[in-house]
């Protein structure tokens, strides 16, 4: 979670160090109005001009803090841990900065210098669980108090755990205890929807409503999320946290035009917005432009924003390199529901890739940890793991089961339609799944072979051989269009399309004059002879079939045409 305060944290209030001009507003009205920017340079200029002391450094430290510049901050601790009397809260303000720094190690060394405190209790608490050091989190949670800071702690862990729900609870319950004043009575047992409490709400706990906002954010209430952001931008319209994350509902409930457009007015703010948002936003901007920029952008931000490796993977896997997009992810451990996927469908590129059973059973492994978990299995995610799973599997029962369940979610998406179609095939429902194929409208996988040899398929199981065999005809020679090739022969002679069975054996036997082919091209041109003499196919077709049977050199040839041939003259038809 962004850990943020309004009011200071360290040191008494500033009485010399004030600016007396009515034009400069003081150090103290800065910082009441977050505007850390504004308080830092005017305590650059009051030690510039010899009137600054151990709390300038101090304040320094602290609004470089507030900034996001953790290094700045610091180096101006480290600096102040050198002084002959360091300030007794020195050591853990110094930890704070490690903590955000990503310097776990450091932090926790640090701490152990400081004197105890609630803070330092707190930032135990992260440390541990950043450290994934299981049973000094519980020792530190037993050491939680049931105080608002240490409560947003707790919130804070459940969050970043991925217990949304947990995390909101505490956030109502804080909300509720620190209400100011109420028109509507809250008595213990009353149950309210969550947003019925706004207006009900001490206003100096707003910033709750980011947190609130997040957590729906994360259980995909996108509009939800909305809603109680609102609140909290109505009092401070330039957050840049709130208007970021305003910014990817509509990137969610919209598109990435709208997103951007929420987002742009801070790509110019400065002063009145916080210094570490800049990286966040520019890391949102390459998934609002759908990856454009994404290897100048999200390279360096890879240890940095955790999601920025994560889309890395995803822009590496939509562009085919599968490989790259492996040896990012390989050696993350999964925490959270979307690494797990994630990792999952990138072992699946490279099962697929290098016909390897390893990488598809790591995928199995994770599509049913997720599939299967209780946060998971009820919601759209864990049906598709499941569903991938059993596609896996080739359980296509089961798959289509899974993907029914869900369909309205995905009417238009491509990759949705194509394992569905899929699957429908795969259970003999050719007619449905031939109306999904068609749903596809990405060039991409219309290209596939997959999906070309499966359209075929379809057509020909609905008596539509004419279309696969135009299919065919749309390919360039290769050994796609030979198996492609292949296919049609077979379910077209199978399913009783003896014509066009006939076409494909005889182009069949010309690449490979082997006795098969043959076989299957004579077998087909008596098929359709026979069809033309039930009345079940226009003679018309028959000057196809002699010229089909005369482009090979087997000496059946001759007779063949000759029965053809007999007939046609005893019913006095023209061939």
């Amino acid at each position: 979670m962004i850990l943020s305060r309004i009011k200071p944290a360290v040191g008494p209030t500033v009485g010399d160090g004030q600016v007396s001009s009515k034009s400069v507003p003081t150090l103290e009205q800065f910082l009441t109005s977050r505007d850390y920017t504004g308080a830092l340079t005017l305590l650059e200029f009051e030690r510039t001009n010899g009137k600054g002391s151990e709390l300038t450094d101090r304040w320094m430290g602290y609004c470089a803090f507030h900034l996001g510049d953790y290094k700045r901050a610091m180096n101006i601790y480290e600096a102040l841990a050198n002084s002959a009397n360091p300030p007794t809260d020195l050591y853990v303000n110094l930890a704070c900065c490690y903590f955000f720094l990503g310097l776990y190690q450091q932090a926790e060394k640090v701490l152990e210098k400081a004197g105890d405190s609630p803070l330092k209790t707190r930032l135990s608490f992260h440390l541990c669980h950043k450290l994934d050091d299981e049973t000094r989190l519980i020792e530190n949670h037993t050491k939680l108090e049931n105080v608002t800071e240490d409560m947003l702690s707790l919130a804070a862990v459940h969050y970043l755990r991925s217990h949304y729900k947990e995390a909101i609870d505490i956030y109502k319950r804080i909300l509720l205890d620190k209400r100011g004043y109420s028109h509507k009575p809250i008595k213990e047992g009353d149950v309210y929807e969550f947003t019925e409490l706004f207006p009900y709400w001490n206003m100096d706990y707003i910033a709750l409503n980011v947190y609130v906002a997040l957590c729906y954010y994360k259980l995909d209430y996108y509009d939800v999320s909305q809603e109680v952001l609102a609140t909290y931008l109505q009092k401070y319209p330039d957050s840049a946290i709130a208007i970021n994350l305003k910014a990817c509902n509509h990137f969610k409930l919209e598109n990435g035009k709208a997103a951007e457009n929420e987002i742009k007015n801070l790509m110019e703010m400065s002063s009145s917005s916080f210094i570490f948002a800049q990286d966040l936003i520019k890391h949102n901007l390459v998934s609002f432009r759908g990856g454009l920029g994404a290897l100048q952008v999200l390279p360096p931000l890879v240890d940095v924003i955790p999601e920025a490796r994560l889309n890395l993977v995803i822009y590496h896997f939509k562009q085919g390199e599968y490989m790259e997009a492996y040896d990012l992810i390989k050696n993350l451990e999964p925490s959270v529901p979307q690494e797990y996927i994630l990792k999952a469908i990138v072992n699946v590129a490279i099962g697929q890739e290098t016909n390897s059973r390893e990488h598809l059973k790591v995928a199995e492994q994770y599509f049913l940890l997720v599939g299967n978990s209780e946060s998971e299995c009820d919601t759209i995610p864990g049906r598709q793991c499941m569903a991938s799973l059993y596609f896996l599997q080739r359980q296509f029962e089961d798959v289509h089961v899974y993907l029914s369940s869900i369909k309205t979610y995905f009417f238009n998406d491509d990759s949705f339609n194509f394992n569905y179609a899929q699957a429908k095939s795969a259970l003999g429902n050719y007619k449905e799944a031939e109306e999904t194929f068609l749903n596809i409208q990405s060039e991409k996988i219309q290209n596939d072979y997959i999906y070309i040899s499966h359209l075929a398929r379809c057509y020909i199981m609905v008596g539509k051989a004419q279309f696969a065999w135009e299919l065919y005809l749309k390919m360039d020679s290769s050994a796609e269009s030979y198996s492609l090739l292949q296919l049609i022969a077979n379910d077209c002679y199978r399913m009783g399309h003896f014509l066009y069975a006939a076409k494909a054996f005889d182009l069949l036997e010309r690449l490979d004059p082997s006795p098969e082919y043959w076989e299957g091209k004579r077998g087909a041109c008596i098929g359709a002879f026979q069809m033309v003499i039930a009345d079940k196919k226009s003679s018309d077709i028959l000057p196809t079939v002699i010229q089909l049977l005369r482009s090979s050199s087997n000496p059946q040839v001759e007779s063949i045409i000759r029965v053809i041939k007999r007939w046609a003259k005893d019913q006095r038809i023209n061939i």
